[in-house]
């Protein structure tokens, strides 16, 4: 095997590496959005496309987990439609990619990857190119992130995580209803 298929094989199970409890730890007292030096899963990032160049940031996200509700409401009577449940259409993956892209103006998130949890928090890195630097206009297999077309792409839901969350990554029988959108077909009056 090769590095990147036993670092792959080590990701399987992180509980069972020993300074997976010491890592979390650490990563709960740091803010919320961090710029990283280097990948946190190599592997994973070399398959999405991050290269370690000049360009390339890798930033560390951390969003709060658990059941995303209203507030409680505090009221004698509470009416049906005042329910408590609040079910996003947006994973976690790409609520962390676009507060990552948030501090980052200049850049565009190309892709993320999960890289750990515990009982409050998940944490993603979000691999984000800076659109204006030089290194990343020369490089043919990259430069086609500066064109405008993919500015903005990851709050229009067009990084992997936001066409999971969009129902996009199916293709073929059952998947007729998804294509432009849910909504664009239900406008079709179908």
């Amino acid at each position: 095997m090769g590095m990147y298929q036993y670092i792959r094989e080590a990701w399987k199970k992180p509980k069972e590496l020993e300074f997976w409890q010491q890592r979390i730890i650490k990563w709960r007292q740091e803010p919320a959005t961090l710029r990283v030096e280097r990948p946190t899963r190599l592997d994973r990032a070399r398959s999405l496309g991050y290269k370690a160049k000049p360009g390339f940031i890798i930033v560390r996200q951390r969003v709060n987990r658990g059941g995303r509700q209203r507030p409680k409401i505090r009221h004698p009577r509470r009416p049906k439609a005042m329910s408590r449940r609040k079910d996003l259409t947006m994973n976690y993956q790409t609520v962390a990619e676009q507060r990552a892209a948030k501090h980052y103006p200049n850049c565009e998130v190309l892709n993320s990857y999960y890289v750990g949890q515990d009982g409050l928090h998940y944490w993603y890195e979000a691999i984000l190119v800076d659109k204006s630097h030089p290194q990343i206009l020369a490089d043919e297999r990259i430069n086609w992130i500066a064109e405008p077309q993919h500015k903005g792409r990851v709050y229009r839901g067009l990084t992997s995580a936001g066409r999971r969350g969009r129902g996009l990554l199916r293709k073929g029988k059952g998947a007729e209803k998804i294509r432009p959108s849910l909504r664009a077909h239900d406008r079709r009056g179908n």
